[in-house]
């Protein structure tokens, strides 16, 4: 598997033109990024990560024609991919997004900014916490969010997944590869999660579902050494002896950030988009994860993000078109 290698556009005094900018290189961004240079449009990639959430799931096999391949294996093919049309991508984290005159100007943490007629944010989600005593105390000392990039410290060990969906049940998938015992803990006795994943989990041998349960500690000094675990029916709790917990309930979108660029945002806070990704602010697109409201369909999904990245680099090319023949707002 080659690297990710990244790019810098050139620029004056900080400050770089765009036609479209795409913000985020998790498979919506980086779609995007890509339908866009096949319309011959000036673009470039800002992100924070490369990847997002596609980068850290330890196991795909749902994304057509790519069977069984990790989550990294895949991203790095986005990108390089995105990289053989030319398009720049620079790591950098976007802090807010201003109109100036007729275009909008992104201004990010390194104090780069970047004007653009249009722009794609595809943000994505950043893992949501548990909120229990000794999460944050034992981060990265046995507590963890990607059980890809962990796992292998666990080998021949003790692990804890606490979560329903399809994070929780590939990460617990995964660890049982790596781990001697991988406990599956989770508040209801159904899972969120692809039937398929469910019945593997459930068939393999070291993987030991907890249900009904909710995590109300984590335990340790130094380092993790179990999780306090309560099951939801009768109040009683008890003590699981794990050296490492991996935490899969859910992701949380960049809500404040979208209030302070004047994005409408949904009940969840994701912001509330048409059909063609484009948001209250015209010229602004949002695609992925980080998208809702009433008009979208949620199926949090690979393919559906990578989707909503081609639909909304199509709706920003059709902007920048009416921009440019002065029917653009």
């Amino acid at each position: 598997m080659s690297s990710f290698r990244l790019f810098a556009p050139s620029s004056r005094g900080g400050e770089e033109e765009l036609d479209v900018l795409v913000v985020g290189a998790g498979p919506a961004g980086l779609t995007a990024a890509l339908y866009l240079a096949r319309y011959g449009v000036k673009t470039a990639v800002y992100a924070k990560e490369i990847g997002g959430q596609m980068a850290i799931a330890p196991l795909v096999d749902d994304y057509p024609g790519v069977p069984r391949v990790s989550g990294r294996e895949l991203a790095d093919r986005f990108v390089n991919h995105v990289r053989s049309y030319g398009v720049p991508i620079v790591i950098d984290e976007l802090v807010d997004v201003r109109r100036e005159g007729d275009r909008w100007v992104a201004l990010f943490s390194s104090g780069r900014r970047v004007r653009c007629v249009a722009a794609i944010l595809a943000l994505g989600a950043r893992k949501r916490r548990l909120g229990v005593p000794g999460e944050d105390r034992l981060l990265g000392r046995g507590v963890s969010y990607c059980a890809v990039c962990d796992g292998p410290m666990y080998a021949g060990k003790r692990v804890a997944v606490v979560g329903g969906g399809n994070s929780a049940l590939t990460s617990a998938l995964y660890l049982s590869s790596v781990a001697s015992r991988v406990y599956l803990v989770h508040r209801r006795d159904s899972f969120r999660a692809m039937p398929i994943y469910v019945e593997r989990a459930r068939s393999d041998p070291k993987i030991e579902m907890v249900l009904r349960s909710v995590v109300t500690e984590i335990v340790g000094d130094d380092r993790v050494r179990g999780i306090k675990v309560r099951n939801v029916e009768s109040g009683e709790e008890r003590l699981i002896e794990v050296d490492g917990v991996f935490i899969e309930v859910g992701v949380e979108p960049p809500t404040e950030l979208f209030r302070k660029i004047g994005i409408e945002v949904d009940e969840e806070g994701r912001a509330v988009v048409d059909k063609d990704m484009s948001t209250n602010l015209p010229g602004i697109f949002v695609a992925g994860d980080a998208a809702g409201g009433p008009k979208k369909y949620r199926f949090p999904q690979i393919i559906t993000a990578a989707a909503e990245g081609a639909i909304a680099a199509d709706a920003a090319w059709k902007y920048l078109q009416k921009a440019r023949s002065g029917r653009g707002t």
